[in-house]
């Protein structure tokens, strides 16, 4: 039997170029400065409509399709992914094959594509070149011009380049590709996300010049107070090419070379090149032709920079420096991975304005223009290459083709092709052999390839943990005290946690212990959060309502689910609470406040601080009393400035809160855009915290309630009427100022809606004790009139069925004439279950009218007790429905801690108030827990027309176990004894 090309991993393609960088020729210098492809000499863009038919099997494409047209066909729009236009069949997988293992075999039954378009050109003149180029198809590509075979490649995210000199004609000429959908690439392919196919990326025609730059290899290198620049070039029909580095416009630096030759530039003074500070400069090759005159121009937007590795730890520019990072895939909520540059860019301009300085290439190439963009907007790249083969983990041999000579062509020739695209771009500091494959001789193969091609810059591979081979040390996952022993314990080589801070859901938590560890450690050098966005699909109903579609939505078998719904950004590019957090826990410039003075310390690992101002805003019980704005100057990286600030005398809770601020305009921020925010300690006043609204509470002379006992113990007040239930001791009705204040009974609770980073927790602790179904036997009620209010005692027992342990547990409520009822609440545990539980606190149903909420807490967003970094304490206003974070699956959210008052209002301003004997947690939702528990998407909720407010004495961190860490110790809420107390009483908009 024939072994098929789609099936060989020693032919990695048929007629493809060799791969070089990404450049353009231009007629003009300021055409090659610009640097506009669409502008560039013999540019032709393929992009756009072509013909398209899908097969279930290779062999039922006709052969006549490579040189006939067939008008019947669809018409599909490239860059796409079939399964996108409605072909195929959609499948997410984490790490599985979609099909049998049975390597390098693929099914027979293979999902195919045929692509055809045809496209007026001109013959290229004599001793042109006509290039025809893919950016990207997945995963096995074979291709025709005319009805003759040019050429089969592939390595989807890799660039494919044919000379089609010969083929092209004058007039009309018919394109063909046929597309597998698997092939033996798929192997090395398996990179946790949607499999789908198709041609993803660009596709155009280049013409080039007889006399022609073909390559070119440009390396810094710091010498003194100057930079040398080596450029190596290569090209065809000239013996010269002119290179000239200029800056803003002038030129600094020139030289010649002749073709494999390489030219040295030497800049005094150079404006560096680091993430802080992106200085460009504009390399300028110009090709000579035989008679003399220029033949084309090519630019390169070049950053002067030196990564080298010293003492065990990464230098750019001879300085120390951190990685604060994402992992991104490529993710276009309509569009999967044919993502649009602009989307790509708006990425990028996130990633700045969250203080993120580095990113992740997860788990391959990029499109081409990615990387000058990173150039330009100043982030560090982890580059890595199209390689990952972590469904062999299923089979129980991770390694199995890794370490197998027979596929060495297949992972070399990946890192080869990666390294010769992008080694001229300044934001690549290392390259990284792939992902989640194991260990063998094929790691050690393509490391010595990648040094070869580029000796100026490190590899990374996760999978070589003790960098055996590679020149980083790299783990994924590690907890908090693993990193802090592994950072105890250097190796000698610099070490990055690639993958870490799942953010799967509601999360993550936790990152504020993990930046303390790696602050501490000189020898770990970058972190990066799994992972940028939700892979999340949009799909919308009937009636408009939208939302987004994960693994098995689509029928897809096998599947992980909601597993690829894990990014710090929503699929429509909104950032989550958890980019929130971890923005201010890596903020750049640190504010604090010790024995008086204001401490200003730059984390930067460049630049200054001229540009950073910091407003300083003193308040006392959220009110704000003073404020002033604060300019530390030019303190360099590493350095602190002091300036003393004392609070002002007072009786409420003083608060200085510090926003710092950068003057600096750039093109992803305007200037003003806030850094991070920072708080002095509380100092507690001499009296508790009030809101600015009226309360019966704190009106004085309240009489003594009335009390009438009938079918319910009704106590009457100078705020309004409540009612127990004698039997259950509930709270059934209260009502005030003409309105209801609550619309069900408050109940003692440990459980909330499931998040994803608590579902292992749920499947090893919570679901075998059945804690979401908890059950309540009330023992006794008591009611006595005492001191001038009413107390009613309640005893009661919370229990799971079938299981021996449970929560004895007593309340008492404390009903005094002004109208405010305070309830103690105390449990006292029993059994042998100890270990965590979602929360402990009260819950109720309040009117659906009760949707305007203030409070004294931390705030304005979305906090928990692991990820409340980026939430200072101060007076919030928000309502119900803004306060729903909107997560593609639903789960618990909308937490507010550190509160010291909350409120729930109608339009009127008419409602309740509570206040707590300590602050206390609080979230309101337009819908019950278990509602919330039962959603698959946001589509299965209807709004309910009451209000859940849950009232919360303590509440489990989040931590990030969908895929890493546990719940830290300090934030773990555990099945024990506890006692709160909280203070409920009504409102009303008077002064």
């Amino acid at each position: 039997m024939d072994i098929l090309d789609w099936e060989n991993p020693a032919l990695t393609h048929r007629g493809r170029l060799p791969a070089r960088a990404y450049f353009f020729g231009h007629p003009d210098p300021d055409g090659a400065r610009a640097g506009v492809r669409e502008e560039s000499r013999g540019f032709v863009s393929l992009s756009g409509p072509w013909r398209f038919r899908f097969f279930g099997h290779p062999r039922r494409v006709p052969a006549s399709f490579a040189d006939e047209e067939q008008p019947g066909w669809d018409e599909v729009t490239v860059p796409h992914l079939w399964q996108l236009d409605g072909y195929g069949q959609l499948v997410y997988t984490d790490e599985g094959y979609p099909f049998p293992v049975d390597e390098p075999r693929v099914p027979a039954d293979n999902p195919t594509g045929a692509y055809q378009r045809i496209v007026t050109l001109t013959a290229p003149a004599p001793g042109e070149q006509v290039l025809l180029r893919f950016d990207g198809v997945e995963s096995y590509a074979e291709v025709f011009l005319n009805g003759a075979f040019v050429g089969m490649t592939k390595g989807s995210r890799l660039a494919a380049e044919f000379d089609v000199t010969r083929l092209v004609r004058d007039g009309d000429n018919l394109f063909a590709v046929r597309v597998l959908q698997f092939s033996d690439a798929t192997y090395v392919e398996d990179q946790d996300m949607w499999w789908a196919s198709g041609i993803f990326r660009d596709v155009y025609l280049v013409t080039r010049p007889a006399a022609r730059l073909t390559d070119f290899f440009a390396r810094t290198r710091i010498d003194g107070g100057a930079a040398v620049v080596d450029v190596t070039v290569w090209a065809e029909g000239t013996e010269r090419v002119d290179l000239t580095l200029g800056l803003a416009g002038e030129p600094v630096a020139s030289a010649s070379a002749a073709p494999g030759g390489t030219a040295t530039l030497r800049v005094d003074a150079p404006r560096l090149w680091n993430p802080e500070e992106p200085v460009l400069y504009d390399l300028l090759l110009t090709v000579v032709g035989a008679d003399g005159a220029a033949s084309e121009h090519v630019g390169h937007r070049l950053g002067l920079r030196e990564v080298t590795i010293v003492d065990g730890t990464l230098r750019l520019n001879g300085s120390y420096f951190m990685m604060h990072g994402v992992n991104r895939h490529d993710h276009d909520e309509r569009r999967g991975r044919a993502v649009t540059m602009e989307r790509v860019r708006r990425d990028l301009e996130l990633m700045k304005r969250h203080n993120i300085n580095a990113v992740r290439t997860a788990h391959y190439p990029n499109d081409p223009r990615f990387y000058g963009m990173c150039d330009e907007i100043g982030l560090l790249v982890v580059a890595e290459t199209d390689v990952e083969t972590h469904g062999f983990d299923l089979v129980g041999d991770l390694s199995r083709i890794t370490d197998d000579p027979a596929w060495e062509a297949t992972f070399v020739d990946r890192i080869e092709r990666h390294v010769l695209a992008q080694r001229n771009h300044a934001s690549v500091v290392m390259w990284s052999l792939g992902n989640e494959s194991g260990d063998g001789c094929n790691i050690a193969a393509m490391y010595g390839r990648a040094r070869e091609l580029d000796p100026t810059r490190p590899v990374h591979y996760e999978e070589d943990r003790n960098a055996a081979v590679v020149d980083v040390i790299s783990t994924m996952y590690s907890r908090v005290s693993q990193m802090a022993d592994l950072g105890e314990h250097p190796m000698g080589k610099p070490r990055i946690l690639c993958e870490y801070g799942h953010a799967m859901g509601n999360g993550p938590g936790g990152l504020s212990e993990y930046q303390a560890v790696f602050d501490r450690y000189e020898s770990i050098q970058g972190h990066f959060i799994w992972e940028w966005i939700d892979h999340g699909l949009r799909s919308e109903a009937p009636d408009g309502r939208v939302r987004h579609l994960y693994g098995g939505d689509f029928g897809d078998f096998p599947n992980n689910s909601n597993f690829c719904i894990d990014g710090l950004v929503f699929p429509w590019q909104e950032p989550s609470p958890g980019l929130v957090e971890y923005a201010q826990v890596i903020c750049p410039v640190r504010v604090s406040h010790v024995d008086g003075d204001v401490v200003v310390e730059n984390r930067r690992w460049f630049t200054d601080l001229a540009d950073v101002r910091v407003a300083v805003s003193e308040t006392h019980d959220g009110v704000e009393i003073a404020a002033t704005t604060l300019v530390p100057g030019a303190v360099g990286p590493g350095e602190t400035w002091r300036t003393p600030l004392g609070l002002t005398p007072g009786d409420g809770e003083r608060l200085l809160t510090f926003t710092v601020t950068s003057v600096a305009e750039h093109d992803w921020a305007a200037s003003g855009h806030v850094l991070g925010r920072y708080q002095s300690e509380p100092v507690p006043g001499a009296s508790p915290a009030q809101s600015g609204r009226s309360t019966q509470e704190s009106r004085p002379g309240a009489a003594p309630p009335d009390v009438r006992l009938g079918d319910h113990l009704y106590i009457s007040t100078r705020a309004g009427e409540l009612a127990f239930d004698p039997i259950s001791g509930d709270l059934t009705a209260w009502r005030s100022g003409g309105r209801d204040l609550i619309a069900a009974p408050l109940r003692i609770g440990f459980w909330k809606p499931l998040i994803d980073n608590h579902a292992q927790e749920n499947e090893r602790l919570w679901r075998p004790r059945h804690l979401s179904d908890l059950r309540t036997s009330v023992r006794s009620v008591d009611w006595r009139v005492e001191d001038g209010a009413v107390v009613i005692d309640v005893e009661a027992r919370i229990a799971p069925p079938a299981l021996g342990f449970g929560m004895q547990v007593s309340w008492v409520w404390r009903v005094t004439g002004d109208g405010a009822a305070t309830v103690a609440v105390r449990g006292r545990a029993e059994g042998d279950y100890r270990d965590i539980v979602p929360r402990i606190g009260l819950s109720f149903e309040a009117p659906g009218d009760l949707r305007r909420v203030a409070w004294y807490g931390r705030g304005p967003g979305e906090n928990y007790p692991d990820s409340r970094a980026a939430a200072p304490i101060g007076v919030w206003a928000s309502d119900v429905d803004s306060m729903f974070t909107p997560y593609v699956v639903p789960q618990d959210c909308g937490n507010r801690g550190d509160v010291r008052w909350a409120e729930f209002a109608d339009d009127a301003g008419r409602g309740l108030r509570v206040t707590g004997g300590e602050p206390f947690h609080f979230s309101a939702w337009p819908y019950t827990c278990a509602d919330i528990d039962r959603a698959a998407h946001p589509t299965d909720l209807v709004a309910r027309d009451t209000v859940t407010v849950n009232l919360n004495h303590a509440v489990l961190g989040l931590g990030s176990n969908s895929w890493g860490s546990e719940v830290l110790d300090g934030y773990r809420v555990r099945f024990d004894d506890f006692a709160f107390n909280l203070t409920l009483c009504p409102i009303s908009q008077e002064a």
